[in-house]
């Protein structure tokens, strides 16, 4: 009787039967779910680039002395270009002859100048100066990993805001050379919003030229590991855009006049835009046009061979690890 109670007590405390369990319905995550959570996020350019500028800025304002002596000297730099440029057109009416290339006209160029060149130095001439530092340093390495465009980082991490202060002086002397061009008592110069734009577009031109040419010395510091005359180099190229194109078409000049017109743009870069400016021939010579329109192909094949023998250069990289 007892054992018969035991066993009637331990089947009904038995274990469920499978029919008796509980069920639970386990959601498992769908793929599309998991190919949303792991899809990287890109950042946005324009915000980088304006946090790259804030924090420049504030570097720069942390030495408020320096800043303002680098201001100082280019504004300084600049007013001496302009007083000896007055001095030459003390002793002759025009750069070159039959050029249309007068005092007002010149300065014009000069102002457009100063504008690309400022632009130049404040975003890209810092970031191409140490590039080979970070390729000296294995730096590098840890700017490849960052979920961003290699050359966008390179180019603009760093703004050089002491070299803004040329935009001003550049700014001033357009403004005063505009106004006696327009107010001339022969011929003055009439200057439509269709002229204005084109003049900006130009000058966009002309930065992303020099831009090209700049980054492209810079990858040359991948197989060179130190690259300490890029500056020097820079400039003896792009001193050949800094006068009117007319003067080296003359005598052995004309090599000169090909090889910077056709195979390094850098006589395009402010003849261009200048000329749609100030117009300095009346009425426009019949290839002022057609050399504006090779600016935008020189604009455009410049950007790509250069991005081109960048994204080469990083294949050549060997880590500072390796």
């Amino acid at each position: 009787m007892e054992y018969a109670v035991t066993a009637r007590m331990v089947a009904d405390t038995a274990l469920p039967t499978k029919e008796t369990l509980p069920v639970e319905r386990v959601t498992q995550p769908s793929f599309e779910t998991e190919i949303v959570s792991q899809r990287p996020t890109h950042p946005s350019y324009i915000r980088v680039l304006i946090t790259f500028a804030r924090n420049s800025l504030v570097r720069d304002m942390t030495f408020r002395a320096n800043f303002i002596i680098e201001c100082i000297s280019s504004v300084s730099w600049a007013l001496m270009n302009i007083g000896f440029y007055w001095i030459v057109f003390q002793h002759t009416p025009m750069i070159g002859r039959e050029t249309g290339w007068g005092q007002a006209e010149f300065f014009v160029f000069v102002a457009t100048t100063w504008f690309i060149n400022a632009l130049v130095q404040t975003f890209f001439m810092p970031n191409a100066e140490e590039f080979s530092e970070l390729i000296r340093t294995g730096q590098l390495d840890f700017v490849l990993l960052k979920p961003i465009d290699t050359q966008f980082l390179i180019s603009f991490r760093r703004v050089d805001w002491s070299s803004l202060a040329n935009i001003l002086t550049a700014g001033t002397l357009l403004g005063l050379s505009l106004w006696e061009l327009t107010h001339r008592s022969e011929n003055p110069l009439s200057i439509s919003p269709v002229t204005i734009t084109l003049y900006v577009f130009y000058v966009l031109c002309g930065v992303a030229i020099l831009y090209s040419i700049m980054i492209a010395l810079a990858s040359t510091s991948i197989w060179l590991g130190r690259n300490q005359s890029l500056y020097d180099f820079w400039f003896y190229i792009t001193n050949f855009s800094r006068y009117p194109m007319e003067i080296y078409y003359r005598g052995w000049g004309k090599a000169l006049w090909f090889v910077f017109t056709f195979v390094v743009p850098v006589l395009v870069v402010v003849n261009v835009p200048a000329r749609i400016l100030a117009r300095p021939l009346t009425p426009r010579a019949w290839w002022e046009w057609p050399l504006a329109g090779f600016a935008i192909v020189a604009t455009l094949g410049c950007l790509a061979a250069s991005r081109w023998l960048f994204h080469f250069a990083l294949t050549r990289y060997r880590s500072a690890s390796s």
